[in-house]
């Protein structure tokens, strides 16, 4: 039995209204403090309210039920969480790659430099944009605990998710490391671009949130063990799809320029097999071009060209049938509620083949 759109928005609805619920009072705390905090409380509600996909939820939520955990509202609260600590990762991730866009909006130390200007205040307006954007980050990752622990789950469900919820926020922010890392030592090999899409989006995309569901249901560890299976390839299989539309996306779906992953010079698998299988001219120029942040529309093209003729995005795409099977076969025989199994299995298919 599958998830039909009611189920999809019922639960996204749901999520967000705990969202919307809690950064309420926050606005109001930050109210308390100084009404200048007020731009702040925009950004953020903006910013989680206004977009993202709701994966990680989704995941943890039909991880907790495929586990057979009882639907209750306090579980959303808890799910929500999740929400809060891509919020952060996001806004980091912005600052470091210095995005121009998310969602199709000015990213968030895009929108606070504006400000800066438009209030004609002192010094670097770009500087004063990165700062609130990282401190913005840093508030959203300190409430994702408060949400946590404030969702109104018994305390001993909270101490078996909490493992869990830690781990996660720290993969993350190892795997973020290893991208910059390759981008200034220019590493470009398959094996670390596996390394940095498990760390960096694999683990806390799929894997976590669907052990954090599991932990939340007290599930056994053949269920856990299989939610591993799973999710690791499942997450490393999303990273990919997201390595390719980085590079082939269409903007009006990604909400990013196009080819914005060669000018900021990420080191992807994508990228990576195609500098492995280049030709001599073919690998001088990709090189040449891949972190410089002037590439206009034509050099894009051009390094799209090489890339597809070392038949490095076949390779991907055929890593991304792969994984995705891998994860699939890891859900057969293992005893599972019925319908939370057909959505898990959904969920695979819509999380690897957007924009495919």
């Amino acid at each position: 039995m599958n998830l039909t759109p009611v189920d999809r928005a019922d639960l996204r609805l749901r999520v967000e209204k705990a969202l919307g619920a809690f950064l309420a009072r926050q606005r109001a705390r930050l109210d308390a403090i100084d009404p200048a905090l007020d731009p702040v409380a925009d950004a953020i509600e903006d910013f989680v309210l206004l977009g993202g996909k709701r994966l990680r939820p989704a995941f943890g939520y039909w991880g907790y039920r495929a586990a057979g955990g009882v639907d209750r509202d306090e579980l959303m609260a808890a799910l929500a969480a999740l929400e809060l600590v891509q919020a952060s990762a996001l806004m980091h991730d912005d600052v470091m790659d210095a995005s121009d866009f998310r969602r199709g909006e000015p990213a968030v130390h895009r929108r606070f430099a504006a400000t800066h200007r438009r209030n004609d205040w002192a010094g670097d307006p770009e500087g004063f944009g990165r700062a609130a954007a990282i401190l913005l980050g840093d508030l959203c990752l300190a409430w994702s605990d408060e949400l946590l622990h404030g969702s109104g789950l018994d305390p001993h469900t909270l101490a078996r998710a909490r493992p869990v919820f830690d781990e996660m926020r720290t993969e993350v922010s190892a795997g973020q490391y290893l991208d910059v890392l390759a981008q200034v030592s220019r590493d470009t090999s398959v094996d670390r671009a596996s390394t940095i899409a498990r760390y960096k989006s694999a683990k806390y995309t799929v894997e976590r949130p669907l052990l954090f569901g599991a932990a939340l249901a007290d599930a056994p560890a053949p269920v856990r063990a299989a939610f591993s299976g799973y999710g690791l390839p499942l997450g490393e299989a999303f990273q990919l799809r997201d390595d390719i539309l980085g590079v082939f996306g269409d903007p009006t779906r990604t909400g990013k320029p196009a080819g914005d992953d060669l000018r900021e010079g990420k080191r992807t698998y994508l990228v990576a097999a195609a500098v492995s299988a280049a030709d001599p001219p073919a690998r001088a120029a990709l090189l040449a071009g891949l972190g410089d942040p002037e590439l206009d529309e034509a050099r894009v093209v051009a390094l799209r060209e090489i890339i597809d003729g070392t038949g490095a995005l076949a390779r991907t795409e055929r890593r991304i049938a792969e994984l995705t099977r891998q994860a699939l076969d890891a859900l057969a025989g293992v005893d599972l509620d019925p319908k939370a199994a057909g959505v898990l299995i959904e969920l695979a298919r819509a999380a690897t083949q957007r924009g495919a």
